[in-house]
């Protein structure tokens, strides 16, 4: 079934006002997770939304929560989040070391105690739109195995970056791991076999029965190559923002324990003139004009996907799975009818 953006972002605001999110945290977690929709990773959308909930009902998310800021030097701010949820206190952050970084040329937020943010993409894209340079990075749970090995060890630990240009701005956004235990979860809810070499089970045995990887190992991306970044930045996230390494993480995957992964955001502010960003987007629009391996694929650029995705799904609405609408609709406290979509 599709649902239009506004009921998608209607439902879940409200879904998280009727658990007392004040209305300006609940709409940035909404917009998090519907652009997750929106951008077709249905793996960081709303199936995250039962979880989110469930979290602030055992009192493992303070939804009026921002996080206690502290700089411990001129362009590095320490963040406790307060068990906040991700986005608001990753915004806050943002905000601070966007507005430092027109002075330093830098500055970074490292953060322990809150939530899971979503997609990277999305805080970096923010700081593009401000004409500055953003990185994020996190880190998770034990999910991914080494490369050569059996057993989870390494968080996914994603890592994306935007750099602003004169128009639409180079985003990455990549995980370490081959592919996010997200997507497997919306594998095995959906019932969906994954793709071999995606993933081991409990056993430490190659599977494409999702429901089984979600209890085993995801491999690293790139062999040898995404084992030795994801190890980079485990222990980068956890030097700088004070958390657990991934065998200890919990909290991002359960309703059952507190989130202590980390994050880290990155603000580089370099003073960039337009005819420098004009020559990015020449460059850019260079590549993409290329001359494709296959006529019928042309060459893209990392963003262009989820971009012509965004664009799609704002004019024929979001592809939700539903039964995951129909939960969503039945976890309401409000007396307000279900939101409907047009395929019902």
């Amino acid at each position: 079934m599709r649902v239009d953006e506004d009921g998608a972002m209607a439902l879940a605001t409200r879904l998280l006002a009727d658990r007392g999110t004040p209305a300006a945290h609940a709409a940035m977690q909404a917009r998090v997770l519907v652009e997750g929709e929106l951008k077709g990773h249905p793996s960081h959308g709303l199936q995250r939304l039962p979880r989110i909930l469930s979290r602030i009902e055992r009192d493992l998310i303070d939804a009026s929560a921002a996080g206690m800021q502290n700089w411990r030097s001129s362009s590095y701010l320490e963040v406790d989040g307060q068990k906040g949820l991700g986005p608001v206190v990753a915004h806050a952050a943002l905000d601070r070391i966007a507005e430092r970084a027109r002075e330093t040329g830098i500055a970074v937020a490292g953060i322990r105690n809150s939530n899971h943010l979503g997609m990277l993409a999305h805080y970096v894209e923010c700081v593009a739109d401000r004409g500055q340079i953003g990185i994020a990075m996190s880190s998770s749970e034990a999910l991914v195995h080494p490369y050569g090995g059996t057993r989870a060890l390494l968080g996914t630990n994603p890592l994306a970056i935007a750099v602003p240009t004169a128009g639409r701005p180079l985003v990455v956004d990549l995980a370490t791991g081959l592919v996010s235990m997200g997507k497997i979860h919306h594998h095995a809810a959906n019932g969906v076999a994954i793709p071999q070499g995606w993933a081991r089970d409990s056993n430490g045995k190659p599977t494409t029965d999702a429901a089984a990887a979600t209890r085993g190992s995801i491999a690293p991306f790139g062999d040898a190559k995404g084992y030795a970044l994801g190890m980079a930045l485990e222990l980068l996230v956890a030097s700088i923002a004070g958390s657990a390494l991934a065998p200890d993480v919990r909290g991002t995957l359960d309703a059952d324990n507190i989130c202590n992964k980390g994050d880290v955001l990155i603000v580089i502010d370099v003073g960039a003139e337009p005819a420098l960003l004009r020559r990015f987007s020449d460059y850019l629009e260079r590549i993409r004009t290329s001359i494709p391996a296959d006529p019928l694929r042309p060459v893209t650029v990392p963003g262009d996907g989820a971009s012509s995705r965004r664009e799609q799904a704002h004019k024929d609405g979001i592809e939700i799975s539903p039964k995951l609408w129909d939960e969503l609709n039945a976890l309401s406290y409000s007396n307000n009818p279900p939101v409907r979509g047009h395929g019902q």
